[in-house]
């Protein structure tokens, strides 16, 4: 919901330093896989309940996501590119609340929730990506990206929101796992009624 309207702010100082990491000679694909793992070792570190950690690695990996898109513009991009890019976001999706999970037993229904939540969203965000490929549909709402994006009520925006809320409010894990949750099916909804519309 908040990821298109972002964009105009925090393009122009990603894509300087995604064009000075370019001229150094680092790949998009090696910050992707950096993000990757930071924002896994995120959510170990939240495992281990070491909160505040998971909270620095949280946002450090959201910059390493925002930064390899801004150094393959400065380069090329590439479809591998864009598989690893949406493979190693959902990694960091799913990392988050198994950390949680490992946390603290009573958290562990809510992670489960919110991990069901998280694929029946990426489903349907992928799934709409290939209707469109084959429709030949195109947007730059949310950047110059590699497959369509079409928006919802949660995104990743509201993800990361909702995940540092998290690690500053542990103790409440569970109903913000459920409120996130909620919002998730409300955006599997979404897109299921434009896909009806866009795709007959």
């Amino acid at each position: 919901m908040l990821d298109s309207r972002l964009r105009p702010i925090i393009d122009p100082p990603l894509n300087a330093l995604g064009a000075r990491l370019a001229r150094l000679g680092v790949t998009a694909n090696q910050i992707t896989l950096a993000g990757a793992t930071v924002g896994i070792g995120s959510g170990v570190a939240i495992g281990f309940r070491y909160y505040l950690l998971g909270l620095a690695l949280l946002l450090l990996s959201r910059l390493f996501d925002g930064l390899d898109g801004a150094v393959a513009r400065a380069t090329t991009q590439s479809n591998f590119g864009g598989y690893l890019d949406i493979v190693s976001d959902f990694a960091f999706y799913i990392a988050m609340p198994i950390g949680f999970g490992f946390a603290a037993p009573g958290n562990l229904p809510f992670a489960l929730i919110l991990v069901g939540s998280f694929t029946l969203t990426g489903i349907s965000f992928l799934a709409y990506a290939v209707m469109a490929a084959k429709e030949g549909r195109e947007t730059e709402a949310h950047g110059k990206k590699s497959f369509f994006y079409n928006t919802g009520l949660a995104e990743g925006t509201e993800t990361i929101i909702t995940f540092v809320l998290m690690c500053i409010l542990p103790q409440y894990f569970a109903m913000i796992a459920m409120i996130y949750a909620a919002m998730c099916v409300v955006t599997v909804i979404q897109r299921t009624i434009a896909a009806k519309n866009d795709f007959p």
